[in-house]
């Protein structure tokens, strides 16, 4: 910047400060309208720990060693006919036949 804008800026903020007195810059009112009370903090508190009690409670139940977990297995559809099947004839065992000795030959022999 150059140096008569900087001055003239130096001047107006200067005169703009001088304009804020201690009464300016007291706190601020509280703000009004809806906000976060202690019933309403209360009321959102219980309903989350009454889902969180139910959510226990099913999985209590659901995990108790009478629980039953799977369903009962299912029968047949019908009852199975009982048929006789025939009697089929098993061949009798046949004898072992009998091995053919030969002597033995002797060593060196043709």
């Amino acid at each position: 910047m150059t140096a008569p804008v900087e001055e003239r800026l130096r001047a107006a903020l200067a005169a703009r400060a001088a304009l804020v007195g201690h009464r300016d810059l007291r706190r601020a009112d509280p703000p009004r309208g809806r906000h976060w009370g202690t019933h309403r903090i209360r009321a959102v508190a219980s309903v989350v720990l009454g889902a969180a009690a139910a959510v226990a409670a099913v999985c209590v139940l659901a995990l108790l060693p009478g629980a039953r977990t799977a369903p009962d297995p299912v029968g047949p559809a019908r009852t199975p006919a009982r048929t006789d099947a025939p009697v089929v004839p098993t061949p009798a065992p046949e004898p072992p036949a009998v091995p053919s000795v030969t002597p033995p030959r002797p060593v060196g022999a043709p």
